[in-house]
């Protein structure tokens, strides 16, 4: 459908107000109970056939809960909370959608459900960044007195604290996930993933491959110069493996001096991005204004074979690392420094 409006207000803060709404982890998420009860309670509560939580994207309306219109999202072009946003501290209302000139022409107004009324209660968060609304909708026209404003208002205010709990249950949950020193996944992170990409492999015979890595010199830096600049040197390995990896790739650190990556494509393709990944290493890491370690790296790759498990595929791609690892002997790492420690 082509759409007729090509504007629409804008918050002043909207980059602020959108990086907000970001730090929910919620958009495209699935249904949850806590916010379809909310909805359930707003509909039953104000005597309206129709309620909905709505997020407001950059360029939609996603609708996390919805009672009584089956509406996953809306252009923002035609949303009636692209317009309740841009006051925090009120309710939007409109007790006609046909008397109002901004709303009159909107596809769910203009046509079916042909929606009459709308009041829509902002989502505030403790920074005053609106993220979206809580709307109640109607086919009718209707009053809506200062008693309806305060059970709306109080009811946005218990969507805010689901949206906290939600918040803070996807930063525990990425938190678990997520390697503590490099901010890679980590081991557990990586094996959820491979376990998923291998099901995914087995539906739709895309191929794949796993990169084992283990760094060469790593102990020695390690033991010369202190843990504090053995972290130093495992954070600037992982910066390196995430600068050279295609966005689809998956890196994880696996632990100690050891990472992974999950990589889409032939064994060609991994050659060539283990290729990629050697050169990146052949640079010297500063340690001190006047040190540098001289780290190398050995790739092995284990390309999977379908109906292997998982266990197998990782198993070939630790040998193919132990053969490579032999080859990546201290004295021929390939460091600009000439030197090793």
């Amino acid at each position: 459908m082509s759409l007729q409006f090509e504007t629409y207000p804008v918050p002043d803060n909207e980059s602020q107000r959108h990086a907000a709404l970001n730090t929910f982890a919620i958009l495209d998420s699935a249904p949850e109970m806590d916010f379809d009860a909310l909805t359930r309670v707003a509909a039953h509560a104000l005597h309206v056939p129709i309620a909905v939580v709505g997020l407001l994207d950059a360029d939609r309306l996603w609708i996390k809960s919805h009672f009584g219109l089956d509406v996953p999202q809306l252009d923002r072009r035609i949303a009636f909370c692209a317009h309740a946003v841009m006051k925090p501290d009120e309710i939007l209302v409109v007790e006609n959608l046909m008397e109002d000139a901004r709303f009159k022409g909107y596809p769910l107004v203009a046509d079916a459900p042909r929606l009459r009324f709308y009041a829509g209660a902002p989502l505030v968060d403790a920074n005053k960044n609106v993220i979206g609304t809580l709307a109640i909708v109607d086919t009718i026209p209707r009053k809506f007195d200062e008693e309806h404003r305060r059970i709306l208002k109080d009811l946005a205010l218990l969507v805010m604290v689901v949206l906290d709990h939600h918040r803070l249950a996807a930063a525990l949950a990425s938190r678990a996930r997520t390697d503590y020193l490099t901010n890679l996944l980590n081991r557990g992170a990586f094996e959820s993933a491979l376990h998923a990409q291998i099901a995914h492999a087995g539906r739709s015979g895309e191929i794949f491959s796993v990169l084992y890595m283990d760094l060469d010199g790593f102990k020695q830096a390690n033991d010369r110069f202190g843990h504090a600049t053995g972290d130093a040197v495992l954070r600037e390995v992982a910066r390196r493996l995430d600068h050279v990896k295609r966005d689809e790739d998956i890196l994880a650190r696996l632990g100690g001096d050891e990472f992974g990556m999950l990589v889409r494509g032939d064994m060609q393709s991994a050659r060539k991005l283990a290729d990629r990944i050697e050169k990146s290493m052949q640079t010297a890491i500063s340690i001190s204004c006047d040190r540098q370690a001289c780290i190398g790296i050995s790739v092995g790759i284990g390309e999977y074979v379908a109906g292997e498990s998982q266990d197998a595929l990782l198993a070939r791609a630790d040998q193919d690392l132990y053969q490579n690892k032999r080859a990546h002997r201290p004295a021929t790492l390939p460091c600009d420094t000439g030197e090793f420690i």
